[in-house]
């Protein structure tokens, strides 16, 4: 009877575990707590850390006797801000905040479609700023996240 109640409390330790959710993502309750500005500003805080490291990765590949720690642990830590800036955009924005349109509201749609294009350019380029250490990626992902701000956060004060 002890095994059998062990061997259940460790198969449940062992699903709670694997279903666990990221800590980062926010809740999909919904809550109504939401903090858009902030988080437009953690991807400009992601965006600042590419840069760094892919300057610090191009910075030390010159160097004659390379530390390689150093760099995989740049690339690293570009590859997992890229990561963040694509958790963001697509469990955040894409799936919490920007609200499915209907068609016949023309101006409603267009905005629709305009966030929805500025908000896949940003997964793409933060997936391009994984694959190289191109600091185009970067101005492109500043650029966008500049566009969206203006579009979305003026909309969204508007409405309140």
């Amino acid at each position: 009877m002890t095994m059998r109640f062990s061997s259940c409390c460790m198969l449940v330790l062992l699903v709670m575990l694997l279903s666990a959710n990221n800590a980062d993502a926010h809740c999909e309750i919904p809550c109504g707590i939401y903090g858009d500005e902030m988080r437009c500003d953690m991807i400009e805080e992601h965006i600042a850390t590419i840069e760094k490291s892919m300057q610090m990765i191009v910075e030390l590949s010159k160097e004659a006797d390379k530390n390689y720690n150093q760099l995989v642990r740049w690339v690293d830590n570009k590859d997992e801000h890229a990561d963040r800036i694509q958790e963001i955009v697509a469990q955040y924005f894409l799936t919490q905040r920007i609200k499915i349109t209907d068609t016949k509201d023309e101006g409603a749609y267009n905005t629709y479609v305009k966030q929805l294009v500025l908000l896949h350019q940003m997964l793409v380029y933060a997936m391009k700023s994984k694959q190289s250490v191109d600091l185009a990626n970067v101005v492109q992902l500043r650029a966008l996240l500049d566009k969206f701000r203006e579009m979305y956060l003026v909309r969204e004060k508007e409405k309140h």
